[in-house]
Parts: C-alpha cells; sequence; structure tokens
C-alpha cells in the first residue's frame, strides 16, 4: 500500500507499507523506490535492518521532487537477496498541496 501527499513546497511525501518474509540479516527487505514513468527513480527509502517480527511495515520518504508532467508513479520494493520483484504499486499523484492519494494492492 502506499500513500503520497502533497507539500506546500511542491515535494511529495510517501508512506510506504511493505509486506516481504524477512528471514534475518541475509535476506530482508532493505529498499523501496518511487519510479516515473520513463523508469526513472525518483525517490528511494533505504530500509537499514529486517523486519522480521513487525509485518507488513510502514516507512515514510519527505522531500521527494517529481517533474510537473508526471501525474502517476510506481512503487516497488527490493531485497538483498531477490532485487526488485513482486508487486508493484500504481500511485496517482495529487495535484494540490495538503491533498493525499492512497492505494492498495
Amino acid at each position: 500500500a502506499a500513500t503520497a501527499t502533497k507539500a506546500a513546497d511542491g515535494t511529495y511525501q510517501f508512506n510506504v507499507t511493505v509486506a516481504h518474509d524477512d528471514a534475518g540479516w541475509d535476506h530482508y527487505a532493505n529498499v523501496w523506490q518511487v519510479v516515473g514513468p520513463d523508469g526513472e527513480v525518483l525517490g528511494e527509502r533505504e530500509l537499514l535492518h529486517p523486519h522480521v517480527e513487525e509485518q507488513p511495515f510502514t516507512r515514510s520518504l519527505s522531500g521527494v521532487k517529481i517533474p510537473t508532467d508526471v501525474h502517476t508513479v510506481t512503487i516497488r520494493a527490493g531485497d538483498l537477496v531477490h532485487a526488485f520483484g513482486g508487486i508493484e504499486v500504481m500511485l496517482d499523484l495529487p495535484t494540490d498541496a495538503g491533498q493525499s492519494i492512497s492505494t492498495k494492492n
């Protein structure tokens, strides 16, 4: 699941919920990304430790600059073993400051 909120300065905050079968330090979800329609990574949240006992878990990323011609982004997560995979979430972006848009998969 993901939520995008547009800030007054035109940047975005993303709250992303990740579910992954973390198995400890050798195999855990270690990143999620905000990706534009052309495949450009617009934002990235590094996850520094396993979440074995906290599933699913939600983390935020603020200050993400999105080009004005981009209206939809993809959220994807990756792990230490398989890189990126699993369910990707398509998220429309809010147009007004203070507005939030959420989606769930």
